[in-house]
């Protein structure tokens, strides 16, 4: 098959950690067909949705490690339709850029997205999880997201916890994620502003969350294709910050899936493949869900490497893509053979 990975530049890549990298790598082992772009790239030629696609040449034997398999890595630039390929895997940082999506509107009939555009549209930022909560239901931590000021303030003043979360809604790798306190309530206004308030005018809406006791000893990464849990780290955030994102200085452990983090997997699993979202990265504190990531969730290496998997996790998602092509081919298929018995009869 052929892949087309919408991402951020090759020259950005990690070459050690990279989840994209191991996705990529994976499908060379395979000798299937590998391009990127990014979002930037997309363009219509001729009526044609088209990208300037970093197109990856087929190695006889594609390197063991990912530091080799990036520096050895032969590339070359193409001008190609998208409608060409079997799967586009999605894999661009937040935040999600509507226009783009409205690009892949053109050939989401002809290729197998990862994820559904649908998907990306109803999650694409951290308002997602709202989904998940209800009255009956304790699986998110309460939950504030507004552009009043008054409001926010309002909602800190009445919270039985004296520590909250604070958070931009279109972040990502733990950007702007901070620890408020009801004891420097003086400094929450300069806060909320610098947060609410744009240079150019315009106004952000922001993410206020209760504080979820044991946050301080980290939280933990799964990783769900097709609805299912593939794989699971503990991330533990460094001496000198709150976060506990890899990115962010955090480092990574062994994590065994409690009762209440399999149950909370099968409680949204179904929803996530309903909306089309098929490999995601879920964070958990305590049991509760606190973000859902769909655009270009991270961790495979760090998974692989910790547990020593004999079955990467990229074996699996790419398994799935493979057998998610072949449903389509086969589908098209009978859907030609039962047209040409109508129109013969």
């Amino acid at each position: 098959m052929n892949v087309c990975f919408i991402m951020y530049p090759w020259e950005e890549i990690d070459p050690e950690n990279d989840t994209s990298l191991a996705l990529i790598k994976e499908c060379v082992k395979r000798n299937h067909g590998v391009a990127m772009c990014t979002p930037a790239s997309l363009t219509i030629r001729n009526s044609v949705t088209t990208a300037n696609c970093t197109v990856i040449n087929r190695m006889e034997k594609t390197p063991a490690s990912l530091r080799s398999f990036y520096k050895k890595a032969d590339l070359r630039e193409e001008m190609l339709p998208l409608a060409g390929f079997d799967v586009i895997f999605f894999r661009a940082n937040p935040p999600l850029d509507p226009i783009m999506l409205n690009f892949l509107d053109s050939v989401k009939d002809d290729v197998f997205i990862m994820n559904s555009l649908e998907g990306m549209r109803e999650a694409n930022n951290k308002l997602y999880t709202a989904a998940f909560g209800d009255a009956h239901s304790n699986i998110i931590p309460a939950t504030h997201v507004s552009k009043s000021k008054r409001y926010l303030i309002k909602q800190i003043k009445e919270s039985k916890s004296d520590k909250m979360i604070l958070k931009p809604l279109n972040g990502f790798g733990g950007s702007g994620v901070i620890l408020i306190e009801k004891s420097a309530m003086s400094n929450i206004n300069s806060l909320l502003d610098f947060y609410i308030t744009n240079s150019d005018g315009t106004s952000s809406y922001v993410i206020l969350q209760d504080y979820i006791e044991g946050a301080d000893q980290g939280d933990v990464r799964i990783l769900i294709l097709n609805g299912e849990p593939v794989g699971a780290m503990k991330r533990v955030p460094g001496s000198d910050d709150h976060r506990s994102n890899v990115s962010a200085g955090g480092s990574v452990q062994k994590h065994t899936l409690t009762k209440t983090e399999k149950a909370l997997c099968k409680q949204i699993g179904p929803k996530l493949v309903n909306d089309g979202l098929y490999f995601v990265g879920i964070d958990v504190i305590g049991g509760k869900l606190v973000e859902v990531n769909v655009m270009s969730p991270g961790g495979i290496t760090y998974i692989n490497k910790v547990y020593k998997l004999k079955t990467k996790i990229e074996e699996k998602v790419i398994d799935f893509l493979e057998m998610k092509v072949i449903d389509k081919l086969q589908a098209f298929d009978r859907r030609t053979r039962l047209r040409k018995t109508v129109q013969d009869a």
